[in-house]
């Protein structure tokens, strides 16, 4: 069978049988999913999941590469990422009794090593840009599937800043006749998906909130020499104070009352910016405890000043839907329930969800529609001059 007669034959089917793989900002390992979709991806029944652990010396090289890494060192990992999403897409089909010949396709983000959304001029021309890897040549290679993946690079190609991304699948899943909600993932960096009542694709709105567990992990392992990776339920939160005079400083950062469309990542607020704070506190006397309870704070309230400037005076909000690592931080979850009184909040897994599956899923779902030959970017959340189809298919 040729390749054009492969993909044909997918978009034949009402219903797919596919996988989701997603890395994070955070890079802790790759979430992968086993979904049964319908044609229009619409409705989505979660079939298995796995969740692969980087090994310690590929995520230390991961974050090296983050850092100051060479060409030698992206281009080497993104052959051995695109191995281990190969080994994780194998493994799950393996653990769900499934034959490879019974999936239909896989969905990969791949891994962001680098996301600049502000324009950048050499010479005579002026982009933004963005980069992630895992090569999908690699998986479609060693597993013998269609690979659709490389989704934000054709939104940043028609003048958008490529995220976020899920804002589509937002809409997809979440839209409700009688209700605008505000889909709120918080994973390395949190974004907001605004869906208003009734509301067609072209009401969607949507943008990078800031922060969402990206410094408070950098912090953890820096101050614990590595021993914690993460703040297990916001105990380490719970346990601290908020320094009013440090959040005071957090919250003048420049990103949080920028306009939208807007999106951010690890150069804004990744581990070199947490160490240079980290560094000055502990300086100043500021215990483990209360740096880990300011920047979690910092989380909640960059959520909170975004919703009180760019949503709150257009919407008004009958629930809030959050999901992401994020969700399972107590400390977090309990903050904005606090401020955000009379609003109702409720988790992906009310809607039958793992939050964090929620963008290996959509990574999915965007796959889909890539085949199916849908536009699947919203050009009110990215600023992109058009609706675009994203994703390159690997055959």
């Amino acid at each position: 069978m040729n390749v054009i007669d492969r993909i044909e034959k997918i978009r034949r089917k009402e219903k797919r049988i596919a996988i989701g793989l997603m890395s994070g900002t955070s890079a802790d390992g790759i979430d992968a999913i086993l979904v049964e979709l319908k044609n229009d991806g619409t409705k989505f029944k979660i079939i298995n999941f796995i969740v692969k652990k980087y090994p310690e010396e590929i995520r230390d090289y991961i974050f090296k590469t983050f850092e100051k890494g060479s060409t030698h060192d992206v281009a080497i990992l993104n052959f051995i990422l695109g191995e281990l999403f190969a080994t994780a897409s194998l493994d799950l089909i393996n653990s769900s009794g499934f034959k490879v010949s019974e999936i239909d396709f896989i969905g990969s983000h791949g891994q962001t090593i680098y996301h600049m959304p502000i324009l950048t001029t050499i010479g005579n021309i002026t982009t933004r840009s963005t980069l992630q890897i895992g090569e999908p040549a690699v998986i479609a290679e060693r597993t013998g599937l269609p690979v659709v993946a490389d989704f934000r690079v054709r939104d940043v190609a028609a003048g958008g800043q490529g995220a976020p991304i899920v804002s589509y699948v937002d809409y997809l899943l979440f839209r409700d006749k009688t209700k605008t909600r505000l889909i709120q993932n918080i994973g390395g960096i949190a974004n907001v998906t605004v869906i208003p009542k009734n509301a067609s694709i072209d009401d969607i709105y949507g943008f990078d909130t800031g922060p969402g567990n990206m410094m408070i992990d950098a912090a953890i392992k820096f101050l614990t020499k590595g021993s914690l990776t993460y703040d297990k339920d916001g105990m380490v939160a719970f346990s601290g104070n908020v320094q009013k005079k440090l959040l005071k400083q957090l919250m003048k950062h420049p990103y949080i009352l920028k306009p939208p469309p807007k999106t951010t990542g690890r150069e804004m607020f990744g581990e070199h910016y947490t160490r240079k704070l980290i560094d000055r506190w502990l300086r100043r006397g500021y215990s483990f405890q209360d740096i880990i309870t300011t920047l979690t704070e910092f989380t909640v309230q960059s959520i909170i000043e975004s919703y009180k400037h760019f949503v709150f005076p257009k919407y008004d909000v009958s629930e809030i839907i959050l999901g992401g690592g994020g969700a399972y931080n107590k400390y977090i979850i309990s903050r904005l329930k606090e401020e955000l009184r009379g609003i109702k909040i409720s988790l992906h897994e009310d809607y039958g969800i793992q939050s964090k599956l929620k963008e290996a899923l959509a990574i999915a779902i965007l796959a889909n529609e890539t085949l199916n030959g849908n536009p699947n970017n919203i050009p009110n959340v990215t600023g992109a001059t058009k609706p675009v189809v994203m994703g390159k298919i690997i055959p």
